[in-house]
């Protein structure tokens, strides 16, 4: 693995991640109603952590492949939409403007492992995770939204 190619999906990813710092869940979050399947707080850095990582060893390994042009266009626009997702949920407090985004997400994500799978087949699976974690965090979006339809964003 080339691990300069490493360090600058990484460094993609790290700024996603950025988000999530800057735009911390905090109070209104806190005082939505949630579904009872609602993960705990502890497990969101941890699970995203290794996500990006694993992610990034994936665009590493497709990135110097022949035929990667579409499966690196997929990447760099479901990290741009991963990142968006996140000031507009807890920054904006929109929660269906931010599921719109998640149903986008979860489609560049899916063809981004699917081209990657065609690609190298270890980078397909180190993605797919990352598939089933947005396909979660999309239904939780959707059962917030739906839980607090009455709440006002601000």
């Amino acid at each position: 693995m080339d691990w300069l190619l490493f360090a600058i999906f990484l460094a993609s990813t790290g700024a996603a991640a950025t988000t999530g710092v800057m735009f911390e869940p905090g109070q209104w979050y806190d005082q939505l109603e949630k579904p009872s399947w609602n993960p705990p707080k502890w497990l969101f850095p941890l699970a995203w952590t290794i996500l990006y990582i694993a992610m990034s060893v994936a665009a590493a390994r497709v990135a110097p492949q022949s035929g990667s042009a579409y499966a690196l266009a997929f990447f760099a626009l479901q990290i741009a939409l991963n990142t968006l997702w996140t000031p507009i949920f807890f920054g904006l407090r929109r929660m269906r403007a931010a599921f719109i985004v998640i149903i986008f997400l979860w489609l560049a994500v899916a063809a981004c492992l699917a081209l990657f799978w065609q690609i190298d087949l270890i980078a397909g699976l180190l993605f797919a995770p990352y598939l089933m974690w947005v396909s979660a965090a999309g239904a939780l979006n959707y059962s917030v939204w739906q839980l607090n339809k009455d709440v006002a964003p601000v």
